[in-house]
């Protein structure tokens, strides 16, 4: 699954291509490496149309994964839509986009190495979104922090298609690559919006980089 990902587009491109009306996200930086549990732009639907805020990476966690432990670190990817711990934040209220320029598996290789393979839409790493969902939550994300209250965000996977799954057959992100898809996502019920969980099509993403665990290339 995917627990490594770049956003390297300018802040203004953000707002544009989303057409976000308000920005919460003070001076945004590059984002070459996010990890899980790291602060990253999402694009949700406000009050006053679709605003740019920051969040944590990473949903609460089911309570049958957090037995015997004394932090949830968070949920980076949602597969399983008809499971009572996601279907409640599957409303229109809790969907969101998330910005990214390319996104990391890892190949395992022949000596059970793992090689971080970067996917983009192209080499100049056009802006895209996943199909995100957030939520308010407090809990103890690490033992030195303490209980906190926080926003979190985790997007959504599905099977991978043949580009992806060369590397890591398992899953992929679900990638929302036009504008009507964007508007669905944000605004339709949940049964217009399920037909999104899907891959997108083999010639769509591509490698652009292999070996480092950051996407430092920023588009032009």
């Amino acid at each position: 699954m995917c627990n490594l990902y770049a956003m390297t587009a300018a802040q203004a491109a953000i707002r544009e291509i989303a057409k976000a009306m308000t920005d919460q996200t003070g001076n945004l930086p590059t984002l070459p490496a996010i990890f899980p549990d790291q602060v990253a732009p999402i694009v949700r639907q406000g009050e006053e149309g679709r605003e740019l805020v920051t969040m944590r990476w990473g949903m609460p966690s089911p309570a049958s994964a957090l037995k015997n432990r004394k932090t949830d670190p968070g949920v980076t990817n949602v597969r399983n839509l008809g499971s009572p711990h996601w279907r409640r934040w599957l409303g229109v209220e809790h969907r969101c986009l998330v910005p990214f320029t390319s996104f990391s598996e890892y190949r395992v290789e022949k000596d059970k190495s793992r090689t971080p393979v970067w996917f983009a839409a192209g080499e100049d790493r056009p802006l895209m979104f996943f199909a995100g969902i957030w939520t308010e939550w407090t809990s103890v994300r690490k033992v030195k922090e303490g209980e906190v209250t926080a926003d979190l965000y985790g997007f959504l996977t599905t099977e991978a298609n043949k580009t992806v799954g060369a590397v890591h057959p398992k899953a992929m992100p679900v990638i929302l690559a036009e504008p009507d898809e964007w508007t669905t996502w944000l605004t339709a019920p949940i049964d217009e919006v399920q037909a999104l969980q899907r891959p997108l099509p083999d010639d769509a993403l591509m490698i652009v980089a292999e070996g480092e665990r950051r996407d430092a290339r920023a588009p032009e």
